[in-house]
């Protein structure tokens, strides 16, 4: 099968198709309204090998397992009342909830990369949701992409980078928000951002009051909280205002004509920017220049989840 004949649009015959596939211990590709996912029968140990495997991640760092409801989430993890509150609040949406794990939980222990609790969501994808419902078991998805290089907010990005590792991929089209999810912990009445997302820490606190924010440093208790990741082939530059040779300058706001490659937004729009950061750092990358310059992003709402994830394509490689 070529890669192209993998690229499905969600049908109920291509939903079928893809579910079975998950049921058979092989790998699917899914959009979401964050990114596409790289998904695999969470109770299947082999399977979610088989992740790690295709994306060569390292294997501390946990995965996202994806269910169509609350209620399926209510059968892996343990919800206090107010986790029960918060998921109602924003699922289906951009948000993991990192959990414990309910002694009976099914899901593979390596999905977890042994740990007692679980990262979970509900995406709001509509297409998401179906075929999650359609394989009727829970599915880990992280980004579908190898692992720290920058992750696919099309079908096509997918193809490029994991398209002879999937059985197949569903083309939900452009993602709308283009950052992964939020990524959240919930210890009685206290909630702690672990990863920024999607949701912004002020939409949070508007609803929760004081969120804390996990330290640099902190023991990985959740997907994305690697230094490195994120990363083009080339180095990354931040809060760049000039263009050195043989660099490739990603703009944000309007002031950079003469010097831009890609503008994330020309308005100065944050959600604009989010959308298009991964897909511009994709264009860039493929430019093969000797580095790429980031003009500065506001840090308020979700450009902090923008700037944390240039921070981390800019860390220094191992």
């Amino acid at each position: 099968m070529s890669i192209n004949d993998k690229i499905l649009k969600p049908s109920p015959d291509a939903l079928e198709k893809a579910a079975n596939s998950i049921r058979s211990g092989k790998l699917v590709s899914f959009a979401t309204e964050t990114v596409y996912g790289l998904g695999a029968d969470a109770t299947n140990g082999e399977a979610v090998a088989g992740i790690f495997e295709a994306k060569g991640r390292p294997s501390f760092n946990p995965l996202i397992v994806h269910v169509p409801d609350l209620n399926a989430a209510q059968k892996l993890v343990y919800f206090s009342p107010f986790a029960t509150k918060l998921a109602e609040k924003f699922w289906p949406g951009p948000i993991s909830f990192v959990l414990p794990r309910k002694d009976d939980c099914p899901v593979s222990e390596l999905a977890s990369a042994g740990l007692p609790t679980l990262a979970i969501r509900v995406p709001s994808n509509e297409a998401a949701r179906a075929f999650l419902q359609a394989a009727a078991r829970p599915v880990a998805a992280p980004s579908a992409n190898l692992s720290g290089k920058i992750s696919p907010t099309t079908a096509q990005h997918v193809a490029d980078g994991l398209g002879d590792k999937v059985a197949y991929i569903l083309d939900g089209g452009d993602c709308a928000v283009g950052l992964e999810s939020t990524v959240i912990s919930v210890q009685d009445d206290r909630v702690t951002l672990l990863r920024p997302g999607g949701i912004s820490k002020e939409e949070l606190e508007a609803v929760v009051g004081t969120v804390e924010v996990a330290k640099a440093d902190s023991e990985i208790s959740s997907p994305g909280m690697l230094l490195s990741h994120y990363a083009p082939g080339c180095p990354v530059r931040l809060n760049a205002t000039d263009k050195k040779e043989g660099e490739a300058f990603l703009a944000f706001g309007d002031g950079f004509d003469r010097i831009s490659d890609l503008n994330l937004s020309e308005t100065g729009d944050l959600k604009e920017a989010a959308a298009k950061l991964f897909a511009a750092f994709h264009k860039l990358d493929a430019q093969h220049s000797s580095q790429i310059a980031v003009a500065p992003i506001p840090q308020e709402g979700i450009g902090a989840a923008i700037n944390d994830r240039l921070k981390r394509a800019a860390a220094p490689r191992n």
